[in-house]
């Protein structure tokens, strides 16, 4: 199993590093939120195979919601808590979080993901 801290506790809009995601499955992104008075932050995902060129707004199900297998390209968090999204197999080898802030709050995701056999 694979656990990475993607982004840790950013207050402006920020973009991880990429993480290799090539020979794992069953991807979760839990979006953190805290300290939050007012404003959101809305977490998105980017996908890349040569970790220069990179696909921005890469969908993944909403585990969270109240629909069954919705699937969205970003989560947004108004209030201190958490989301969390998946994507079963991922068709790229390297992912990379981010977050647009707007006004305050911490904000932070954290990857895990099963390796393959």
């Amino acid at each position: 199993m694979k656990q990475v801290v993607l982004l840790d506790a950013k207050t402006a809009t920020a973009t991880s590093s990429g993480v290799a995601v090539g020979n794992y499955r069953d991807i979760t992104l839990q979006f953190i939120a805290a300290s939050i008075s007012s404003g959101n932050g809305v977490f998105t995902v980017d996908g890349s195979n040569d970790g220069t060129n990179w696909v921005t707004g890469i969908a993944f199900l909403d585990v969270t919601a109240t629909a069954s297998a919705t699937f969205v390209v970003s989560k947004t968090l108004s209030a201190n808590g958490s989301g969390a999204g998946y994507i079963p197999h991922c068709g790229f080898k390297m992912l990379r979080a981010g977050v647009t802030v707007t006004t305050d709050g911490t904000y932070s995701c954290i990857l895990t993901a099963n390796k393959i056999a």
